[in-house]
C-alpha cells in the first residue's frame, strides 16, 4: 500500500478554511469602520496548485533540491457588492454567504475524511 495523502490535503484545506473564516470574521467585525476594505483569501485550488512536490536527494550524485517551504495564505482586498459613503466596502450579506460556503466546505471535508477513515478501518479488520 502506497502513501496516502488524503489526510494531508484535508488538513491543508481545513487550515485554509480556518484562515478564510478568520478573514470573514474580521470583515464582519469592521462592518462599521469607516474606510475599511473587505478582504478574502485566495481560492484553495489556487493555493493547492502552488504547492509543489520536491524530490528528495538520497545520494550526493542527485540533483539539488529546495526544501519545502509552506507558503502562508495570501489575503487580498476584494470587490464588494457595495461601498458605503464612509468608504467601507463590507457587505454583511456577502460575508454571511461566504461563511455559509466555509461551513459547507468544512462539512464536506470532515465527511470525506470520516468515510476514508472508516474504509481504512474496514480494510484493516478484513486483513487486506
Amino acid at each position: 500500500m502506497g502513501d496516502i495523502y488524503l489526510f494531508d490535503v484535508a488538513s491543508r484545506q481545513a487550515q485554509w478554511l480556518a484562515v478564510r473564516q478568520a478573514t470573514i470574521s474580521s470583515n464582519i467585525a469592521n462592518a462599521n469602520t469607516p474606510g475599511f476594505k473587505a478582504k478574502d483569501v485566495e481560492p484553495f485550488s489556487k493555493v493547492f496548485d502552488q504547492t509543489q512536490l520536491t524530490m528528495a536527494a538520497t545520494d550526493k550524485g542527485h540533483l539539488g533540491f529546495d526544501a519545502v517551504h509552506a507558503k502562508p495564505a495570501k489575503v487580498k482586498k476584494i470587490d464588494s457588492w457595495d461601498v458605503m459613503h464612509s468608504g467601507n466596502s463590507v457587505s454583511v450579506e456577502q460575508e454571511m454567504m461566504k461563511a455559509g460556503e466555509i461551513s459547507r466546505e468544512y462539512s464536506l471535508n470532515t465527511s470525506i475524511v470520516k468515510s476514508f477513515h472508516r474504509m481504512l478501518l474496514a480494510s484493516t479488520r478484513s486483513g487486506q
